[in-house]
């Protein structure tokens, strides 16, 4: 007897779902990979996995500077040698600044005076020495540059600390007869006879509370080995002109120079010339004291 087809195939479809049902598994669906179009391309006009867009398959990353060679970089210039400024022998104003600054940091302790001297070519030497430098003594544009950044612009009298400025234009009154003609504001002191100037000299003041007068005087008297009485203090070729007050020697001031001050007197540095000059001026030559 012959069993009729679809019997048959319901049967095989009851039996399949009964062995799905014991190994407790489900059915998924596959799904087919998606046709790639020539060039990469899926339907969608996307590139697939992998692929670049770049023309002719080249990875996205290239750069067209990549394929060219590297040209070299030109060398630096050397850099040009330190030029000297200043050496041993050389004067003048800038000569004077140098020492100043040198003065401004300890390598140097006396007065600047305009002459690059030995003891300017020691100090520079220091200096050099110090940051490195070779010691040549020679002030050149890198030891410049640096004592530069290590310093101010000194003032006038850092400058002058040891004298040497240039004289005020005497007073008119200083013109005519035998004048001790003395300015504070150039710190000087010009002998003058009949408008001529005999000599100049460096001079200093006294302090805010003991000031040198200002006016015109007269010399009333001379003491080559005169010592105050009030302070008890040597005062060398003393020539009066105002109480108190006279033109005279000072060591302290050729020691120190500017950094002190007198008690109102006239002090001069340089004993030389100080003697020269109580020579030469009599009682009664007059004395100008001006700004």
């Amino acid at each position: 007897m012959r069993i009729p087809v679809m019997w048959r195939t319901g049967a095989v479809a009851t039996t399949v779902a009964a062995l799905v049902a014991v190994s407790g598994c489900t059915v998924q669906t596959v799904v087919p990979p998606a046709e790639e179009t020539p060039g990469g391309q899926t339907p969608a006009g996307k590139p697939s996995a992998g692929t670049s867009s770049a023309p002719g398959g080249a990875p996205d990353d290239a750069s067209p500077d990549d394929a060219k060679p590297s040209k070299p970089k030109p060398a630096a210039p050397p850099a040009p040698a330190p030029r000297t400024l200043w050496s041993k022998g050389d004067r003048g104003r800038d000569v004077r600044e140098l020492q100043a600054r040198l003065r401004q940091v300890a390598w140097l302790f006396e007065g600047p005076t305009g002459t690059y001297d030995g003891s300017t070519v020691t100090a520079v030497k220091g200096f050099q020495g110090k940051r490195g430098l070779p010691r040549t003594g020679k002030t050149d544009t890198v030891t410049w540059r640096r004592l530069l950044n290590m310093t101010r612009e000194p003032g006038k009298w850092e400058l002058y600390a040891s004298g040497g400025q240039p004289a005020a234009t005497p007073d008119p009154r200083c013109l005519t007869g035998r004048v001790l003609c003395i300015s504070k504001t150039s710190r000087t002191l010009r002998w003058m006879i009949d408008g001529r100037t005999v000599s100049t000299m460096d001079v200093r003041f006294g302090s805010q509370y003991t000031p040198t007068r200002e006016g015109v005087f007269n010399v009333y008297f001379k003491s080559r080995h005169h010592v105050s009485t009030i302070y008890d203090s040597p005062m060398p070729y003393a020539m009066f002109f105002s109480g108190g007050q006279a033109v005279h020697y000072s060591s302290d001031f050729a020691a120190t120079g500017y950094s002190g001050a007198s008690h109102g007197c006239v002090n001069v540095r340089d004993e030389g010339k100080i003697a020269a000059l109580f020579s030469q001026v009599r009682n009664g030559d007059k004395v100008v004291v001006y700004w």
